[in-house]
C-alpha cells in the first residue's frame, strides 16, 4: 500500500513553511523562507506575490525530499486579511499583497458608514480586506485597466496560490468571514456589503469548503503534483492544530501578533470580538468562532530589537527580559499597527512612556513582554464573559519564551497549556488529511497531538486585579481610549 503523508503548508506574515507529517502526525520534514516586507509609504505594509509564490514552491519542494514514493495531501493555511489583484491571464500581478496590517485605506473608510457592514458582524476598519480591496479598484491603474479588459481577479492571497499553482480560482468560508464581504451566518459573498465597497462578484473567488477534495497544486519545482485537502485561513489552520476543535476550547496563537480564538456553538456577535467561520466541511457543516487579535507581538520585539537596536535579534530581547525582576516603572503600548480587539482603535500609536535614568534595555524588554501579556488579557477576558476559559491552549513561536508565559499565566489566573510552536502548519496538515479521509474525523486527528507542559498562575486574584487596573488607567492615559 502507497505510504500517505500530510503536507502543511504556513503562508505567513513574515515566512512559509512547509512540513511533512506521517498518518499520525508525527513531523517528519519541515522548511522555512522568509518573506520580506516593505512600508513604501506611511501607514502601508506590503510584500511581492512573486516572492511569496517562491517561498511556497522552494519550501514545499525542500521537504518532499522526505516523501520520495508516497502520495501527498496538502493543507493551505495563509495570513487571513491580505489581499492583491491579478490578471485572469496567466494569473499575472497586478499589485504587491496589502497585507493586513495596512492602514492604506483609513481615510477611505470614513466615507461609510458603519451601518452598512454591520450585516457582517465586523466593526469598520483597515484591517479587513474589503477596504484594502476598494483602495486598489480606486487607486491603482492596472486594477482599473484589467477591470475594462474583464480579467480582473481579487482576493486573498490563498486564492492567488490556488489559481497560480492549480487553476482553481477559490478560497474558503474562513477566509470570507475576515473579508467583511461575507454576512454573519451566510455562504456566499453578500450583495449588499460588495455594494457597500464598489465591488462585484464576478472579481472574486469562488466560496467553497476549507476542507475535502479541493484540487492539486502543481509546480515545476516539484516531483509531484499535490492533492489539495485543506484551505483556510492561517489562524483557524492554528485552532484545529491546537486541538482546540469543540465549543468552550480557546488557543493563542502568539507570532507578528497574537491571535485568540474560542470555539462557539453558533455565529454570535459579541462587544470587541469578531464573529468568524472556523471550517467548513463538504456536506455544508459549518463550525463558528469567536477572534480577538492583538496587532503586535513578535512584530514589537523585531522592532525594537533592529528597529531601535536595543538586542542583537527578538530571541536576545526576550532573554533581556528574563534578567531583570521588573520594568523600573517602564510601561509600553504596542499600538505599532494601532489597537484590534476589544477596542478597534485603528488610530492608536505606540507609546513607551516611565523613562528615567536608571532605565536600562532589559526594563524596556520586560515591558514589551509584560505590554503583549496584557493585550491577551484583555482579549481573553473578553471572551470570557461569552465563553467560559479555564484553560488556554497557547502555541506559536514566542511561546518558547518562559518569561512571556508565566507574566501570561499570571495575568490571566489561568492554566496555560503549550502546543507545539508549529501548530499552524500542523492544523493545515491535520484539515488535510481529514479532507483527504487519510484521518477519520477532526475528533480522531486531535486525538493524536501531543499534549505540552502546562503553566500555572503564581501570583494571587488581588495582585492580578491590581496589575490589570494599572494597565488599563495606562492604556486610558496614553489616549488611545
Amino acid at each position: 500500500m502507497t505510504e500517505r503523508l500530510l503536507l502543511g503548508i504556513d503562508e505567513g506574515t513574515t515566512a512559509v513553511k512547509a512540513a511533512l507529517f506521517d498518518e499520525e502526525l508525527r513531523p517528519l520534514a519541515e522548511a522555512r523562507r522568509p518573506v520580506a516586507t516593505a512600508h513604501p509609504s506611511p501607514g502601508w505594509v506590503e510584500q511581492d506575490p512573486l516572492g511569496v509564490l517562491a517561498a511556497v514552491e522552494e519550501s514545499v519542494a525542500e521537504v518532499l525530499g522526505a516523501a520520495e514514493g508516497a502520495e501527498v495531501l496538502a493543507g493551505l493555511a495563509h495570513q487571513g486579511e491580505s489581499v492583491l489583484a491579478w490578471d485572469a491571464r496567466g494569473a499575472e500581478p497586478l499589485t504587491p499583497i496589502v497585507v493586513w496590517q495596512d492602514k492604506r485605506q483609513e481615510r477611505l473608510l470614513e466615507g461609510i458608514d458603519a451601518e452598512a457592514v454591520s450585516a457582517s458582524g465586523l466593526p469598520l476598519d483597515p484591517y479587513f480586506s474589503a477596504g484594502k480591496l476598494a483602495w486598489l479598484l480606486a487607486n491603482d491603474e492596472s486594477v482599473r485597466a484589467a477591470r475594462e479588459r474583464g480579467t480582473l481577479r481579487m482576493g486573498t492571497v490563498d486564492a492567488f496560490l490556488a489559481d497560480r499553482l492549480g487553476g482553481r480560482f477559490a478560497t474558503d468560508l474562513s477566509t470570507a468571514s475576515r473579508t467583511q464581504l461575507l454576512a454573519l451566518g451566510g455562504s456566499d459573498w453578500d450583495a449588499g456589503l460588495l455594494a457597500t465597497f464598489s465591488l462585484e462578484r464576478a472579481w472574486l473567488p469562488a466560496l467553497g469548503p476549507t476542507y475535502g477534495a479541493l484540487g492539486e497544486l502543481r509546480s515545476s519545482a516539484w516531483p509531484q503534483p499535490l492533492a489539495l485537502g485543506a484551505q483556510l485561513v492561517d489562524q483557524q489552520a492554528a485552532l484545529a492544530g491546537s486541538g482546540a476543535i469543540a465549543p468552550g476550547l480557546a488557543k493563542a496563537t502568539y507570532g507578528t501578533g497574537v491571535f485568540v480564538l474560542a470555539r462557539t456553538d453558533a455565529p454570535r456577535r459579541a462587544e470587541g470580538l469578531l464573529p468568524t467561520v472556523a471550517w467548513a466541511d463538504e456536506d455544508g457543516r459549518v463550525a463558528h468562532a469567536l477572534d480577538g487579535g492583538v496587532f503586535a507581538a513578535g512584530s514589537l520585539l523585531e522592532w525594537l530589537a533592529g528597529g531601535l537596536g536595543l538586542a542583537a535579534d527578538p530571541a536576545q530581547l526576550a532573554g533581556m527580559a528574563a534578567e531583570v525582576a521588573d520594568t523600573a516603572g517602564v510601561r509600553l503600548l504596542p499600538a505599532l499597527a494601532g489597537l484590534g480587539s476589544p477596542w478597534w482603535e485603528p488610530s492608536a500609536r505606540g507609546v513607551i512612556a516611565g523613562l528615567h535614568g536608571g532605565v536600562r534595555p532589559a526594563h524596556v524588554a520586560r515591558a514589551a513582554l509584560e505590554a503583549i501579556a496584557h493585550r491577551v488579557a484583555d482579549v481573553v477576558e473578553a471572551m470570557a464573559a461569552e465563553v467560559p476559559i479555564e484553560r488556554l491552549l497557547v502555541d506559536g513561536g514566542l511561546t518558547n519564551d518562559q518569561t512571556l508565559l508565566q507574566i501570561q499565566a499570571d495575568l490571566l489566573g489561568l492554566e496555560l497549556a503549550v502546543g507545539r510552536a508549529d501548530a499552524t502548519v500542523l492544523g493545515a496538515a491535520l484539515l488535510a488529511g481529514v479532507g483527504g479521509r487519510v484521518l477519520d474525523s477532526l475528533e480522531h486527528a486531535a486525538g493524536l497531538l501531543e499534549r505540552g507542559r502546562l503553566i500555572a498562575p503564581r501570583s494571587g486574584g488581588a495582585e492580578r486585579a491590581a496589575a490589570r487596573g494599572r494597565w488599563r488607567e495606562f492604556v486610558r492615559s496614553a489616549g488611545s481610549l
